[in-house]
């Protein structure tokens, strides 16, 4: 029997809570370990008024740079890929978030919020995460739901990955998911 999937993925549609889990499974950890050494991001909206206008990565240990933005102009601007309304950044993402994914020894847990279309603009990103993936270090990351019954490639590896353990979101399960999540990292936190 295999041993416990130490690469722990949550998914759902936009707006159910994903990233509002990982934080709190990352400070419900941090509060009880508070020696636990972890690195990653997580990606949060930014808002103008009740508009969201783009978003932004933000380190664990606080850092911020842009990941995207629909107010953004200027001739610079007009080469980066877009994602809807949103114009991506991928020099700002992979500036602040490929450092947080360099395997260190020391690492208890990787949080990579999210491994989504974005993101993967970056042709650094994925092959960073796999990396990761294999460095037999816990990982909790979310990842988009396919759309349209199609899986963004590199998301659908992640997916499909042996070690995945795949949780889907809903408004009515969200608080369970989130013991359920909080306790199988403790019992790899572990064992690590």
């Amino acid at each position: 029997m295999a041993g416990p999937a130490k690469c722990i993925l949550v998914t759902g549609p936009p707006g159910v809570g994903k990233s509002t889990l990982i934080m709190r499974v990352f400070e419900g950890l941090k509060t009880s370990n508070p020696d636990l050494k972890v690195q990653g991001f997580y990606t949060r909206e930014v808002r103008q008024g009740s508009e969201r206008i783009g978003f932004e990565v933000v380190t664990l240990d606080g850092r911020i740079c842009p990941l995207a933005s629909a107010k953004i102009s200027g001739p610079e601007s007009r080469r980066w890929p877009s994602v809807g309304k949103y114009k991506v950044d991928i020099a700002s993402f992979e500036s602040l978030a490929l450092p947080e994914l360099q395997v260190r020894e020391d690492t208890d847990l990787f949080i990579i919020d999210e491994v989504g279309k974005m993101e993967l603009y970056s042709s650094s990103f994925f092959p960073a995460v796999l990396q990761v993936l294999e460095s037999n270090t816990p990982i909790l990351a979310s990842i988009p739901i396919p759309k349209y019954g199609r899986d963004i490639p590199e998301v659908a590896r992640l997916r499909n990955h042996p070690t995945a353990d795949i949780y889907t979101l809903s408004l009515s399960n969200r608080d369970a998911v989130r013991e359920e999540i909080r306790s199988l990292l403790g019992d790899l936190l572990r064992k690590h």
